[in-house]
């Protein structure tokens, strides 16, 4: 495997065919990443919990739980992957290649899943857990307790009303299932930014909170993208 990448990930493995199954995608072949991603999701959830029970003494229970979701949701993964220019190491099929798979935020965030559960399996959690403080170093660096803990509606509207512009729209666009075991899908809007998020979600409310939390994401972004130009 390329040796930027090794070094990005500060972790040299006594099994390289870990890391080059944890850039595996299923369209590729086997073995793929997907049993890696399942280790590599407790993992991280073990290693944002600490590294926010460290940080933030003052925080109750239930806040270090939501600041934690709002920490590993995929769009944050995939803002993080995209950080390791993740996306030109993973191996795809033809298929998910041209269809812009390599910078699809789903399969990012699950290959740095992937990622970490490999260097759990090579070197443990300690190992894991230095991987997890670097490439969210600048994540935990500028965490807010106060903007993490809101839930990620709250957070796009707050964010939204301290710069004068208007509520987003949320629209549902899909609804598939049966009754007893819907899943929706909706649209946040943020028509004066021209941004909308999509998220989907058992309930409304569920898939609302997840396309809301990509649109902040994107408003972000946006933002910040408009200061550097």
């Amino acid at each position: 495997m390329a040796e930027p990448l090794r070094d990005r990930l500060r972790h040299a493995f006594a099994d390289p065919a870990l890391l080059r199954q944890a850039l595996t995608h299923r369209s590729f072949g086997t073995p793929h990443n997907e049993r890696l991603e399942f280790v590599g999701d407790a993992v991280l959830n073990c290693a944002i919990a600490l590294a926010l029970y460290e940080r933030f003494p003052q925080l109750p229970e239930g806040d270090l739980s939501r600041a934690r979701a709002n920490l590993v949701n995929r769009d944050m993964l995939a803002q993080v992957a995209r950080g390791l220019e993740l996306g030109r190491e993973i191996r795809l099929g033809d298929g998910e290649l041209k269809s812009g798979g390599a910078d699809r935020s789903s399969i990012l965030a699950d290959v740095l899943e992937a990622i970490i559960g490999a260097v759990f399996v090579d070197g443990g959690f300690d190992a894991a857990r230095a991987l997890v403080d670097a490439v969210f170093a600048d994540v935990l660096r500028a965490a807010d307790p106060a903007t993490l803990v809101k839930d990620p509606k709250t957070r796009l509207q707050e964010w939204l009303q301290a710069r004068r512009l208007p509520v987003p729209e949320y629209v549902v666009t899909a609804l598939a299932g049966e009754p007893h075991a819907q899943t929706f899908t909706v649209e946040c809007r943020i028509s004066a930014l021209g941004i909308a998020g999509i998220g989907s979600g058992r309930s409304r409310r569920a898939a609302e909170q997840a396309a809301a939390a990509q649109a902040y994401t994107a408003a972000l972004a946006h933002e910040g993208a408009g200061r550097r130009g």
